[in-house]
């Protein structure tokens, strides 16, 4: 490289060029580029770090021209690099302001120190571009399955030599048990490339979910070609698996497919992964069908599912119960990562206790408030009534239902409950001022003495203090927790207690009582929605007449064919 010189061979410049492309397997313009650079750098040692000099070196004949330009500005102020006006125009009358005049230096021999400085460009540059090709590469690869040869351990960490780079299966990355020594082929899925000074880094993991994924898109050709879809998996590495597999096709089976025939296609995944159990398991866009066949091998008895908290109760029975749960609670955790759901996993026995504790509780508040026997309280409980204000609101003809009740029962029992309640009004009333939530507050349209009371703790005491809500406040919102899964966080409001719509609503007319908006925008907030309202009310009745003609019409071809003659039996 030290031969590099202005006056060296053209034909050798290009073949210098041509060699270390080809051998780094990179651009040779990028090559030509960084000679360029390098015996700029070392004209200007020669000639002057002031002057602007360029370089160009054609890629066709090898041919190096060494320039220095100077451009005419309208005021002087670096005569290395500038020109007056009038300097220019000595020189081409024809010279404006942003003129370029160039000159040809003379070609020089590079020396020891120029010689090594262009070659520490020119290395400089080419490794640049090597990373660059490198990442390029590999950043394409991303996502897929790898083939290597471990090259060294260290720490725990292990090397792969992958031919045009190194890769590392860091120790989380590997599975467990699994010794591998240098020289060991592997297999690996590239799932990062990183971009670094000293070059990208490849990470590979065998314990990556998706590398399970891949080994099946290679082994079952319904995965590759798109037939069954591998809607999630879940790994406990070198150990235990789940896969959510779902066909496009009604007459493949997916878990029959990737099973393969005697086990043969799924057996290769197991052995590629040193024995990890694989439990392949039918995909549902029904969440608690799916829950259900993720808990496989356990029986479910009950699901319970609670969108907003993005939790499921499972109810097994007694004897189902540790195959559930699984080793350690491997089964479970399983289940929870492949679905997304929180798992709560309970028996039978358990769901009964706890049906029964909050009976007790409901007849224990029945007959506190309303001061009725147990009996007459556990008949409340027995019949679905979970709160006093249900009691105290529901339609007297509901109380008819129940054994033994006449409306005089009823009254009396929605006379109770109606003193209760004001009595624990006026109690909460009594908290809420000392609280310092003002009657601006209290007495709005929607807020009970209760959900003044929570204003209050909340710190909301001032109509000021309700205006700066937000509709997620009052009614809590979604946002997704480290898995990705949208989780539920509670607003100051319990659960249904208000809609988003009444939310939006309920603030916009505290803002109206703050002085921070114009009545005339709440009017027209009112006007808005009735009149949705009452399109959709509309939409409703116009599809009800089409069902209503379309049965009509049914009924008449029905009755048409009933009356038409009957085919002659043909039957001897």
């Amino acid at each position: 490289m030290s031969t590099i010189g202005v006056s060296a061979n053209k034909l050798e410049i290009l073949a210098i060029a041509n060699v270390l492309a080809a051998e780094k397997q990179i651009d040779k313009t990028i090559v030509l580029d960084a000679m360029a650079e390098a015996i700029q750098k070392a004209a200007r040692s020669r000639y002057g770090q002031e002057h602007d000099i360029r370089v160009t070196i054609d890629p066709k004949s090898g041919e190096t021209t060494i320039t220095r330009v100077q451009t005419v500005v309208e005021e002087v102020e670096d005569p290395a690099h500038h020109l007056s006006l009038e300097e220019g125009r000595e020189m081409d009358p024809n010279a404006e302001i942003g003129t370029e005049f160039t000159e040809i230096l003379p070609p020089f021999e590079f020396g020891r120190v120029a010689a090594q400085t262009a070659k520490q460009v020119i290395t400089g540059k080419v490794r640049e571009a090597e990373r660059e090709r490198q990442y390029d590469e590999f950043k394409d690869k991303e996502g897929q399955i790898i083939n290597g040869l471990v090259k060294r351990v260290e720490h725990g960490n292990i090397i792969v030599d992958l031919g045009r780079g190194e890769g590392i299966i860091r120790r989380n990355d590997g599975l467990p048990r699994e010794n591998l020594n240098p020289g060991d082929r592997v297999r690996a899925i590239l799932y990062k490339v990183s971009r670094e000074p000293k070059g990208p880094q490849l990470f590979l993991s065998r314990a990556h979910p998706s590398f399970m994924v891949a080994l099946f898109s290679q082994e079952v050709p319904e995965v590759y070609e798109g037939v069954i879809e591998i809607k999630a998996c879940s790994r406990d590495p070198g150990s235990r698996a789940k896969i959510g597999v779902l066909s496009h096709d009604a007459s493949v089976d997916p878990v029959g497919a990737c099973v393969g025939m005697r086990g043969a296609r799924v057996q290769a995944v197991v052995s590629e992964l040193q024995g990890e159990k694989i439990d392949i398991i039918p995909w549902s866009d029904d969440e608690a069908t799916f829950i259900v066949n993720a808990l496989q091998p356990a029986e479910v008895s009950k699901v319970v599912v609670d969108e907003d908290e993005g939790r499921v109760e499972v109810v097994v029975e007694e004897s189902q119960f540790p195959l559930a749960i699984g080793r350690r609670g491997q089964n479970v955790r399983l289940a929870s990562q492949l679905t997304g759901w929180q798992i709560d996993l309970t028996t039978e026995a358990q769901d009964s206790e706890r049906r029964q504790k909050e009976f007790q509780e409901r007849t224990a508040l029945f007959m506190r408030a309303l001061d009725a026997d147990e009996m007459l309280a556990q008949l409340l409980a027995s019949e679905g009534f979970e709160t006093i204000e249900e009691i105290a609101y529901v339609d007297i003809d509901d109380f008819a239902s129940v054994d033994g009740f006449d409306e005089a029962v009823a009254q009396e029992l929605q006379t109770r409950a109606l003193e209760y309640l004001e009595l624990l009004a006026a109690a909460m009333d009594k908290k809420r001022k000392d609280l310092g939530v003002t009657d601006e507050v209290a007495f709005m349209d929607g807020v009970t003495p209760v959900m003044a009371v929570r204003f209050g703790d909340e710190g909301i005491k001032t109509i000021d203090d309700l205006a700066g809500l937000v509709p997620d406040d009052l009614i809590g919102w979604k946002e997704p927790d480290s898995r990705g899964k949208q989780r539920w966080q509670p607003g100051l409001l319990v659960k249904g207690e208000m809609t988003r719509d009444a939310a939006e609503l309920f603030i916009l007319r505290a803002r109206v009582a703050a002085g921070w908006v114009e009545a005339e925008v709440l009017e027209a907030e009112l006007a808005k929605r009735a009149a949705e309202l009452e399109a959709a009310e509309a939409a409703f009745e116009g599809e009800l007449g089409n069902l209503e003609a379309a049965e009509a019409a049914f009924l008449s071809s029905e009755g048409t064919s009933d009356d038409s003659e009957p085919a002659p039996d043909t039957d001897e």
